[in-house]
């Protein structure tokens, strides 16, 4: 088979610069300050604002030395914890971003579905925007006719096909953003983890696309935190961690090695954590585990009471109105379990201090012995303002759910939900 991406040697840097923090300081003060640095500008007018705002720089390198080929046909997974270099690594191969350093070799033609409604025009219709797309990827008007209906009736937007795409929400932008990338044709389809926008069906219809494609000889990277996905579409995987691959091999081998990985402990402040959604204005910063005491855990235990503490920072001091917060469980594969949602639970709006903590209470959690993998999500009056999937992992230990004197686990050998539950028996008549 033919080699259709070659990386060699790939490096990315980023210069972070660190910006000063000043003092308190009385007005006397500031007015005086600010005066020498209109006299400082006077007499250096070239002296750039932004050189005197930051008193250092910090080299970042979200990629090191990363190396591999990916053949004709090849559906490749990437996976790794956030952080790791993922979305930076298809940034690069979209062309989207420059290397620092190495070589990239690419043969046929690119789309990418990186982020909800790349390469959309908010202005244009849907109908619109399927067409710049197309011209994007070098299709002409006619070629383009001729996959419009199959487009359309993937994306389920039909009604909405002559609103500006501004107006549409983010299921529907990624719907028809997928559809476009995968109907068009292109000999290389890059895929990251916009997908988990979608619902479910939508999901399980985007991945039997893939499968299609790759059928067809085309070649699929795809980037996701769901395991079953990556174990059910790819047939190769690599692992990234700190910017650089540490296993590449046969996808089964490369999942396990990863789940591994992630039971080594978890990342309580995720301040750091750059793979994320929304508009950032409002972002959490740490994650805690407490029992009903308040006294910290490492881990819970089926059963038993757990209170998750999300602490939160705002950019700006205005109490934040009409708020949604939910916690979503997953299983190492990535798979759904359960959603805790403050929209569904509390009668009235949730309001929240511009800085601060918000806890979710979950009286006996109905979880068996396992680790399982915690998403963070946050909307601020309709808008998503912090979304991350992966945020941390927490080991939960056996304990006594049922209030029977047994484990489950000692017992079965399946792992995820309990259900509270009894039986009865009576004579049949």
């Amino acid at each position: 088979m033919d080699t259709v991406i070659k990386v060699e040697n790939l490096s990315k840097k980023y210069i972070i610069g660190h910006q000063v923090k000043e003092p308190y300081q009385t007005l006397r003060d500031t007015v005086a300050r600010k005066s020498k640095k209109v006299g400082k500008w006077l007499l250096h007018p070239f002296l750039s604002s932004s050189a005197q705002s930051f008193s250092g720089t910090e080299e970042f390198w979200a990629l090191k030395d990363v190396s591999f080929e990916v053949q004709q046909g090849d559906r490749l997974g990437i996976i790794g914890r956030n952080g790791a270099g993922k979305s930076t690594l298809l940034k690069v191969l979209s062309r989207i971003t420059e290397p620092t350093e190495g070589r990239i070799s690419i043969k046929g033609r690119v789309a990418s579905l990186l982020e909800v409604g790349t390469g959309f025009h908010p202005e244009l219709t849907g109908r619109e925007n399927i067409f710049l797309n197309g011209a994007i990827l070098g299709m002409g008007k006619l070629e383009i006719k001729k996959k419009f209906d199959e487009i359309v009736a993937f994306a389920e937007v039909e009604k909405f096909l002559d609103t500006p795409v501004k107006h549409y929400s983010s299921g529907m932008y990624v719907r028809l953003a997928f559809a476009v990338a995968a109907h068009l044709e292109p000999e290389i389809l890059i895929i990251d983890e916009v997908l988990a926008v979608g619902d479910a069906q939508f999901q399980k219809k985007c991945l039997g696309k893939m499968e299609e494609v790759g059928k067809e000889g085309r070649t699929v990277l795809f980037v996701s935190h769901n395991m079953s996905a990556i174990l059910n579409l790819c047939s190769r995987t690599i692992l990234l961690h700190s910017g650089g691959i540490i296993g590449e091999g046969t996808t089964e081998d490369i999942v396990r090695k990863y789940l591994e990985k992630i039971q080594e402990g978890t990342e309580q402040d995720i301040s750091s954590i750059k793979e994320r959604r929304g508009l950032g204005r409002v972002r959490f910063t740490r994650i805690s585990f407490e029992d009903d005491k308040g006294s910290p855990l490492e881990h819970a235990i089926s059963g038993q009471p757990l209170i998750i503490v999300l602490e939160y920072q705002s950019k700006n001091k205005r109490e934040l109105h009409n708020c949604r917060v939910s916690v979503a469980f997953n299983n190492n594969l990535g798979q759904a379990l359960f959603n805790c949602s403050s929209e569904l639970t509390n009668s009235e709006v949730l309001n929240l201090p511009p800085t601060g903590k918000v806890k979710c209470i979950i009286p006996k959690l109905p979880l068996s012995q396992s680790n399982y993998v915690i998403n963070v999500f946050l909307e601020v009056n309709r808008e998503i303002e912090d979304w991350i999937q992966g945020a941390v992992s927490l080991n939960v230990d056996d304990g006594d759910f049922f209030g029977t004197g047994k484990q489950y686990s000692k017992r079965w050998q399946g792992k995820g939900i309990l259900v509270p539950h009894y039986w009865t028996t009576g004579e049949l008549i």
